[in-house]
């Protein structure tokens, strides 16, 4: 069972260190160690993990690392007890990296936060950050069709709800920037506006 623990421990570590891009960009890498490098689990098994994971509030790629920690115990014989440790094992080396990488950068942030090469590169930094999300926007509302030299881009329609949607942005918009209304409040608004309307 400590060969079973330490092989988690390890396997999520790794995943936690080199993935980037968040919890989603994470599963594929998990389905590749989990299901096809140490056959832990069977696709199916993965796929019904990844569901529960997306249900289940918190970020996809802890979820999942939490459900596949207690499943990899329990499959291979041991007790619903030891299945939690093995939870604990994989939730813990999944966010150990991220945590290490942080207070490293908090630490490296509080020393050189008054320097003026730091708050140059920051100045420049912001702006790029803006462009990625932007990005981001663009690339969830259109589809890119790479086939030949001339790229084809059309509108996804899925993205691009109806009036109701728009309406509803548009007034979390203007009560966040003009009347500077808490965000939380915002979106429990906008939930109970969407019940409502849908």
């Amino acid at each position: 069972m400590i060969l079973l623990l330490l092989q988690l421990f390890s396997t999520f570590f790794v995943i936690g260190l080199f993935t980037f891009g968040g919890g989603y960009a994470m599963l594929s890498l998990i389905q590749s160690e989990v299901v096809v490098a140490h056959s832990w689990l069977s696709e199916s098994t993965f796929t019904d993990i990844v569901a529960i994971s997306q249900m289940t509030p918190g970020p996809i790629g802890i979820n999942c690392a939490t459900f596949v920690g207690y499943d990899v115990l329990t499959t291979a014989g041991y007790s619903p007890f030891l299945g939690v440790i093995g939870s604990f094992t994989a939730t813990l080396a999944i966010s150990l990296p991220s945590f290490i990488i942080v207070l490293a950068l908090v630490r490296f942030y509080t020393k050189v936060k008054g320097s003026r090469i730091f708050e140059a590169v920051m100045s420049v930094l912001k702006p790029v950050v803006v462009g990625l999300i932007g990005a981001a926007a663009v690339i969830l509302c259109l589809k890119v069709d790479w086939n030949g030299f001339v790229p084809s881009v059309s509108v996804v329609d899925e993205n691009f709800p109806d009036w109701k949607s728009w309406l509803l942005l548009a007034a979390a918009f203007i009560a966040s920037y003009r009347f500077r209304i808490n965000p939380i409040l915002l979106i429990v608004c906008a939930g109970f506006a969407g019940f409502l309307l849908y």
